[in-house]
C-alpha cells in the first residue's frame, strides 16, 4: 500500500481555536479529560513513531537544515540502484546509500526496501535467478559503502500479501527462504526485517514464522503495516502486537523488535490528530519504530512538508521530536488522546493531545517537585492539510494554576479543531531548569549496535550499555546524541559513564562528521552503576549538531576495553 497517487482529501475541517485557555473559573463539563501520569514511565523517549518511508530524495531534498528538530529515528528507503517513479516523480530518488549523509545528520537509521529495485508498483515479477542477481548487486554496493553506518536493515518484500505473483513466483514463504540465504551468503551482519505484509493477520503471520523457523529464516525484525482507514487504523495497533507477541511465544521464538513501517490512510496522514492517534498507540505498544507512509511526493518527509516549507502536521511532529526523558502514561477519554513525556532534568512535562472537539482538560498527575504552582504554555498547530503551509505553531498564552495533590488540571478552549493539535508544557513557575536542553540521556540517542538497559543509578533510569563493536561499517558501535545549541562557541561536554573493567578504558568522540579524538574512562568499580563523569571541551556550531562516541566507527580503529553510557551534558566553556 504505497506509491500510488490518491486523490481523496482530508476530513472535512472543524472549528478553528480562537479563544486561548477556557476560563479557569468557568463551570467545566469534564466529560473529555486527558490523564498524564507523570509519576510513572512508560518507556525511554526514542521517537519510535517519527520515521518515514521515501522521507528523503535526495541529500538536499528535503532540506537537511528541517531534520533535526523531528528527530527522526528510523526510516525505509529504496535500495540502491532504484527505479521506481512514485508519487509523480520523473527520476527514481531516495536511493538509501545516497541519502545516508542527509538521514545520519538527522540522527535517522534506515531500512532498505530491496523489491524497490522494479521500477514497477505493484512489482512485476521477473524470475528468481533475475531478483537474487539484483539482490548481489544490492548488497555489494552497501559492503562497498564503507563510511555508511546508518543501514539497519535488508527488506526482503514489501506487501507480499498483495503483490506476491505467487503464479509465477511460486509460495512466498518458499520464496523468502531464498531470498534471506542469499543475502546471508555475502552479508552474514545486517539484520533482516520482514515479512512487511500490508496488515496484520494472525493465521498468514503464523504460517510465515513456522516456516521460517523450521528453516532458519526467521527475520531479525519483524514488520508490517497499519493503514486502515477511520478509528480502525490505529485501535488495532496494540491488539495487533500483543497478538504477534503471543505468536512468538506459542512457537517459541525469542521476541522481535517490531518496524510498522508503513502507516496511516491517505485520509489521515497529513491530519495532525490522527496521525497522533497512531503516535500514541505505538508508544503504548512499545514498537521498536513505525514510519509515516508513502502516499505523496518523495522527499518531503511524507507531507510534512509542502513546497520545501512546513505544513501544520510539521509542528505536531516537531513537538513529538522536542521531547526528552521518559514516555508517560497517558489514559484517552473518548477520541481525544495523547503522547507526554517527563524530562527531569530540566523539570518539564510535554504533552500532545487532540482529536476532540469542544471543551477538553489536560490533568497532569504526579508532579512531585514541581511545586504547589505550576506554569501551564499551551500552543495549536490546525488541521489544515497538507497543501498549505504553516510557519509556525500559534501560541495560546500561558497561566498559572495550582497543583493539588501532586496533580493540576489545564482547561482547554471550547473551540477546540478536532483535526488539529494542541502542545501543552508544564513547568515549575519560574519555568525549565536550564533556558535550553543541555542534559541528554544516552538511552533518548541514536543507539546503533548496542543496547538500552535501565538503573536505579542512571540520571533518569536508563542507560545505554553493550558498546561493543567495532569490525567495520555495519557492526560497529556508537551512540550519535543529536545537540542543539543557541549560539556557536566552545562547550564543555561532560559524559557521565560506568566502567567497571580492571583499566581504563576509551572511546572515539566526534562531531558533525569531523574528526575523533579519544575519550578516556578511568575505572568506576562496577557495571550498571552511574556516579563518575569526564569532561572535555567540543566546538559547536549554532542549532543542530550531532555528537557521536563511538566503541568503532568509519575513520577510528577502535576504543579500548568497554564503557556504559548514562548521559552528556553540554554547557558554555
Amino acid at each position: 500500500m504505497k506509491k500510488r497517487t490518491i486523490t481523496s482529501a482530508i476530513a472535512a475541517s472543524a472549528l478553528v481555536a480562537t479563544s486561548v485557555f477556557a476560563f479557569a473559573g468557568a463551570a467545566q463539563a469534564e466529560t473529555n479529560t486527558l490523564v498524564v501520569n507523570a509519576g510513572a514511565t512508560l518507556r525511554p523517549v526514542t521517537h519510535a513513531a517519527s520515521g518515514g518511508l521515501y522521507a528523503l530524495a535526495t541529500t538536499t531534498t528535503p532540506d537537511p537544515a528541517l531534520l533535526p528538530p523531528l528527530h527522526l529515528s528510523q526510516l525505509t528507503q529504496p535500495a540502491p540502484g532504484v527505479t521506481q517513479l512514485g508519487n509523480g516523480a520523473t527520476t527514481p530518488t531516495g536511493d538509501a546509500l545516497k541519502v545516508a549523509p542527509s538521514a545520519i545528520g538527522a540522527g535517522a537509521q534506515t531500512t532498505v526496501r530491496m523489491p524497490d529495485i522494479y521500477p514497477d508498483f505493484p512489482y512485476k515479477w521477473v524470475s528468481m535467478s533475475d531478483y537474487l542477481s539484483k539482490v548481489d548487486t544490492m548488497v555489494k554496493a552497501r559492503l562497498a559503502a564503507t563510511s555508511t553506518t546508518n543501514i539497519n536493515g535488508w527488506e526482503l518484500w514489501n506487501e507480499p500479501d498483495g503483490n506476491w505473483d505467487t503464479a509465477k513466483a511460486g509460495p512466498f514463504n518458499d520464496a523468502w527462504v531464498q531470498i534471506y540465504r542469499e543475502v546471508r551468503s555475502l552479508d552474514t551482519v545486517t539484520p533482516i526485517v520482514g515479512p512487511s505484509y500490508s496488515q496484520y493477520n494472525h493465521a498468514t503471520m503464523v504460517a510465515f514464522l513456522t516456516n521460517a523457523k523450521n528453516t532458519g529464516t526467521i527475520p531479525d525484525v519483524t514488520s508490517w503495516h497499519e493503514l486502515d482507514s477511520g478509528q480502525n487504523g490505529w485501535a488495532r495497533i496494540t491488539s495487533d502486537v500483543a497478538d504477534y507477541r503471543a505468536v512468538e511465544t506459542s512457537l517459541g521464538i525469542s521476541p522481535r523488535p517490531i518496524s510498522i513501517n508503513e502507516y496511516a490512510a491517505p485520509d489521515q496522514v497529513d491530519v495532525p490528530s490522527a496521525a497522533l492517534h497512531y503516535v500514541a498507540q505505538f508508544e503504548r505498544a512499545g514498537v521498536r519504530d513505525a514510519e509515516r507512509a508513502y502516499w505523496f511526493e518523495s522527499g518531503t518527509v511524507n507531507g510534512l512538508l509542502y513546497n520545501g516549507a512546513p505544513t501544520a502536521s510539521y509542528w505536531m511532529y516537531k513537538w513529538y521530536g522536542d521531547m526528552a526523558g521518559s514516555m508517560l502514561p497517558v489514559t484517552a477519554s473518548n477520541y481525544l488522546d495523547g503522547i507526554a513525556s517527563l524530562d527531569s532534568t530540566r523539570k518539564k512535562v510535554d504533552v500532545v493531545f487532540g482529536g476532540q472537539a469542544g471543551t477538553t482538560t489536560v490533568r497532569v498527575d504526579g508532579l512531585s517537585g514541581f511545586g504547589t504552582q505550576v506554569k501551564a504554555t499551551l500552543s495549536y498547530t490546525p488541521g489544515s492539510g497538507r497543501q498549505t503551509n504553516v510557519a509556525a505553531p500559534t501560541s495560546l498564552g500561558s497561566q498559572t494554576l495550582p497543583v493539588t495533590n501532586g496533580s493540576v488540571s489545564v482547561p482547554v478552549s471550547a473551540n477546540a479543531d478536532y483535526n488539529g493539535a494542541y502542545q501543552l508544557t508544564v513547568t515549575p513557575v519560574a519555568g525549565p531548569t536550564t533556558a535550553y536542553q543541555q542534559t541528554y540521556e544516552a538511552e533518548n540517542a541514536t543507539v546503533v549496535n548496542a543496547s538500552r538497559l535501565s538503573s536505579s543509578t542512571a540520571s533518569n533510569g536508563g542507560y545505554v550499555g553493550r558498546i561493543d563493536g567495532s569490525s567495520d561499517m555495519r557492526s560497529d558501535s556508537f551512540v550519535d546524541f543529536l545537540v542543539t545549541v543557541p549560539t556557536a562557541g566552545s562547550y564543555n561536554l561532560a559524559v557521565r559513564y560506568a566502567n567497571g573493567g580492571t583499566a581504563t578504558s576509551t572511546q572515539g568522540l566526534a562531531y558533525n562528521g569531523g574528526a575523533f579524538s579519544t575519550v578516556s574512562y578511568p575505572v568506576t568499580g562496577s557495571w550498571g552503576s552511574f556516579a563518575n563523569s569526564v569532561t572535555t571541551p567540543v566546538t559547536l556550531k549554532a542549532g543542530s549538531n550531532v555528537i557521536r562516541l563511538a566503541k568503532g566507527s568509519p575513520n577510528y580503529a577502535g576504543g579500548s576495553g568497554y564503557a556504559e553510557l548514562d548521559s552528556i551534558t553540554v554547557t558554555p566553556r
